[in-house]
């Protein structure tokens, strides 16, 4: 059936594996175009994050893979008609193989190894040929300056990327990011999903297909690049000793989704036209506009903006904003003496500080890494003549502040250099039940905020799944008319500043 047209067979179900910075979950998703319904099913909810070894900040894949694992089971016995498996995460973190063997638990991409190696790639490849090729605005944890760390082996502070025996990379045959290497285990096939892959800024910003001249000038071996694939292809069925753990019927198959969290949120914008703008708002803030060709302009590399894949061939351009990290690591910081915090008191608080509050850079580099941010909030205030804040309620008021101004500031980037006459804002994601957020991003922008859905991702995985089973059809804005129907979003009206 073709992705574009007829009309969907029938109602079915899917499930969507979503996995964040945090927290990973399964949910079912019941799709009935026809009746224009739309309905989503949480069954599991697992916390995700770094553990600290000798080797430094990982992730713990083995024990995410037994949660989702878990949670698909649980799924299989709550829906025994599950048609389909989708995968999406956070991007640009990979894992190693070797004959099937996962060589070590992949690398969380807050580690630190990656500061010498920028140099070392930007020797090879100077940035402004390397934004020209790859179209990704600058960010010290793109995969390929982790891969240029992780050829320089265990010592990755020394060498250039790419000499002597290759470190770890020089080990593998294959390489996998996180939802392919999810997708491996379920299936056996190794692939590399087209939104993902082009967030590793090793794919051809204009091919969409891997930049082997680039490969090469980089000392990375070619071989370990999996097969690119599209949102909507199938990865293979389950393999029968998954199938039987999971309690799934045989033949059931994992279907590639937009496996970049952002690239699937996209796709549930409810986007009515293209002079909208969208913030997905969780750990980080993807502020930018949906386009049919990348813009790798000058003024665009200048002003950090990225180029990244999205479904159906779009182009998602937007620039990373810190996001509710800032204030979640805020919290984390004032709650390891045991103190609980209530994050709605919080922000309940923020919302009553009167008079002005500091509004700071939160792109600012120093905000990067797990710690102490509030001390560095205070840090930043004390560098640039700004009175810190004082108390809890007006540290979150600050980040709120600073977010909006953020984000306000990267719509009207994206509108200049895109062309897009931007009028109104769509925020969706966990920030979009950030009432204060959102309406201070209105206030800020001067344009409109529509709020929802708060389950983006999970919904655009579904819909991806849905169409290549033949329970919708149409085109993105067809599957987003859908998501409108099925979750209004909540207006903001921008209010004089």
């Amino acid at each position: 059936m073709s992705a574009f047209g007829g009309r969907p067979q029938a109602a079915g179900t899917v499930a969507a594996v979503d996995l964040g910075a945090t927290s990973g979950r399964v949910i079912l998703g019941r799709v009935d175009q026809s009746a224009g319904t739309l309905e989503l099913d949480h069954v599991a909810r697992f916390p995700n994050g770094p553990v600290r070894l000798a080797s430094g900040l990982h992730w713990d894949f083995t024990g995410l893979y037994r949660d989702l694992t878990r949670g698909l089971a649980d799924a299989f016995r709550r829906d025994p008609s599950v048609a389909s498996i989708g995968i999406d995460s956070w991007a640009v973190d990979y894992g190693l193989l070797r004959g099937g063997r996962l060589l070590g638990e992949p690398f969380h991409y807050r580690d630190d190894r990656n500061a010498a190696a920028v140099e070392r790639v930007h020797r090879r490849v100077p940035f402004e040929e390397l934004y020209r090729r790859n179209g990704l605005q600058f960010l010290p944890f793109n995969t390929v300056y982790q891969l240029a760390a992780e050829s320089a082996g265990p010592d990755s502070g020394a060498g250039d990327g790419g000499s002597g025996d290759g470190g770890w990379l020089g080990l593998a045959d294959s390489l996998l990011l996180v939802p392919d290497l999810i997708g491996f285990q379920l299936t056996g096939g190794r692939f590399a999903e087209r939104t993902n892959a082009s967030t590793t800024g090793l794919l051809g910003v204009h091919s969409g297909e891997w930049d082997d001249e680039l490969i090469e000038r980089l000392g990375f071996p070619a071989s370990v690049f999996a097969p690119i694939v599209a949102p909507g292809d199938s990865l293979g069925a389950l393999r029968p000793p998954v199938a039987d753990e999971l309690g799934a019927p045989a033949g059931v198959e994992v279907v590639a989704v937009g496996s970049h969290d952002t690239a699937s949120a996209v796709v549930a914008v409810p986007m009515e036209a293209s002079s909208a703008a969208y913030i997905s708002c969780g750990t980080w803030g993807l502020v930018g506009v949906e386009l049919e060709h990348p813009v790798t302009s000058d003024a665009a590399r200048e002003a950090n903006f990225t180029n990244e894949g999205g479904v159906d061939g779009r182009v998602r351009f937007l620039h990373n904003v810190m996001g509710l990290w800032l204030l979640s690591e805020s919290v984390r910081w004032w709650e390891r003496d045991g103190e609980t915090i209530e994050l709605a008191e919080l922000l309940a608080a923020a919302a009553s500080v009167t008079g002005p509050v500091a509004v700071f850079d939160a792109d600012d580099a120093r905000f990067l890494a797990p710690g102490d941010l509030p001390g560095r909030i205070a840090e930043w205030c004390a560098e640039h003549g700004v009175p810190a804040p004082r108390t809890r309620a007006e540290f979150a008021r600050s980040i709120i502040e600073s977010l909006a101004e953020a984000f306000a500031g990267a719509v009207r980037q994206a509108s200049v250099l895109s062309g897009v006459d931007v009028e109104t804002i769509h925020i969706v994601g966990g920030g979009a039940l950030n009432e204060l957020l959102c309406r201070r991003t209105a206030d800020r922008s001067g344009l409109p905020v529509l709020a929802g859905p708060v389950e983006a991702t999970a919904i655009g995985n579904v819909l991806v799944q849905a169409r290549a089973q033949g329970f919708a059809s149409g085109s993105l804005e067809d599957l987003r008319a859908l998501v409108a129907r099925a979750f209004p979003p909540r207006r903001y009206e921008p209010r004089a500043r």
